[in-house]
């Protein structure tokens, strides 16, 4: 596995200490138990506000519920979109509840896999593969594309596995989708409303916007582009006058952003759906010497884009809860591994928090995550 460098900001700052000793234990245990990855090519959502930081709800440690697993080992199966830094910060948690379950006698092991360039049909085969080897107690799917990705689901749990969706992107009931539970947002069309009102707040409801979206058919960037637009329509004096999918690269936002800044020279806003496109945008418009002309919302905590919120160059992130996602994902697993049906111990569905932070927080979010001093 790569470095897994992003420490769970979510914590306590009192036990940050902590935090950051057990970030590289957590790095070192991943390339343990996952040296088969180095081939890879292989409670309710939060009213976001300026409070950032202050909001009590954000800062806190996940620890294991009462529940006694009824076995000693598990293993799992876990697959998701991209290579991306955004889900090393989900195997933070993971790594974190596998560790606390290790000190109650209880030894996880699993498969963290992702292609390095977004595709269903590489999903799709990755999980037949892993279903094929009939040695995983549960697979997990961070699902690339619904309609793709669905009826391989339905297919592998109608010849006996157990299946969950996580991360960022589910397939639930009203897709046709027999998976057991998910863990992960629930909420994206709502983060995309709510960065879309950030814009519209800043601009005073006038000017023109462009997105930057990320992959077509990803249900996590598609619904938060669908939350803007609704936004985007309720205001008259808000024009939405170009979209684009980026894949999920900064070099592709970056590019666009360039695209979008010579077709349309009184742009006053791009909002951007994935943690990739604020980088790419960022970087375009501090070199077109736009900062601050051309307003940019985005998702997420890259570290280049949390600088760029530092320096003004992007208004506001909204940053996702992917601690929490990767520790909820281990302990629901096991669960299901178990034969326990969602209802009391464990929900169907999970609400993590987004928060959308401003450049007040950046300095604290630098030296949170990547132990950057001010």
């Amino acid at each position: 596995m790569r470095n897994k460098r992003f420490i769970q900001f979510f914590l306590s700052l009192t036990i940050l200490a902590f935090v950051l000793v057990m970030s590289g234990c957590s790095s070192e245990a991943l390339k343990k138990r996952n040296n088969k990855n180095q081939n890879n090519n292989v409670s309710s959502h939060n009213t976001h506000s300026q409070d950032g930081f202050n909001d009590s709800s954000v800062i806190k440690e996940k620890v294991l519920d009462v529940y006694n697993p009824k076995n000693r080992e598990y293993n799992f199966y876990f697959t998701y979109k991209i290579v991306h830094a955004w889900w090393d910060a989900v195997a933070l948690g993971m790594e974190d509840a596998v560790r606390q379950y290790e000190e109650k006698g209880i030894n996880i092991t699993y498969d963290y896999r992702a292609p390095d360039a977004m595709s269903a049909y590489d999903q799709v085969q990755r999980i037949k593969k892993a279903a094929a080897l009939n040695e995983y107690d549960v697979i997990g799917v961070d699902v690339a594309d619904i309609d793709i990705v669905t009826p391989v689901i339905n297919q592998i749990i109608s010849e006996g596995h157990k299946v969950m969706t996580f991360s960022s992107s589910d397939s639930g009931k009203e897709n046709g989708c027999n998976r057991i539970a998910y863990v992960g947002n629930t909420h994206n069309y709502k983060d995309g409303q709510d960065l879309a009102e950030a814009l519209c707040s800043y601009l005073k409801y006038n000017g023109q916007v462009a997105m930057l979206v990320g992959n077509v058919g990803a249900p996590c960037h598609e619904e938060r582009a669908s939350g803007a637009k609704s936004v985007f329509d309720k205001y008259e004096g808000i024009n939405l006058i170009d979209v684009k999918y980026d894949e999920d690269s900064d070099v592709n936002a970056y590019n666009l952003t360039k695209e979008f800044l010579e077709k349309y020279p009184d742009l006053d806003g791009i909002i951007c759906c994935n943690m990739s496109n604020p980088v790419g945008a960022g970087r375009a418009v501090e070199e077109a010497g736009k900062a601050g002309k051309v307003i940019i919302v985005g998702m997420d905590h890259d570290e280049r884009a949390i600088k760029y919120l530092r320096d003004g160059i992007i208004y506001a992130l909204a940053i996702q809860d992917c601690y929490s996602i990767g520790f909820d994902t281990i302990t629901t697993a096991v669960k299901i591994a178990d034969g326990i049906s969602p209802g009391t111990l464990y929900p169907e569905k999970t609400e993590e928090i987004t928060t959308v932070f401003y450049q007040k927080d950046a300095a604290l979010l630098l030296h949170s995550l990547y132990g950057v001093m001010e």
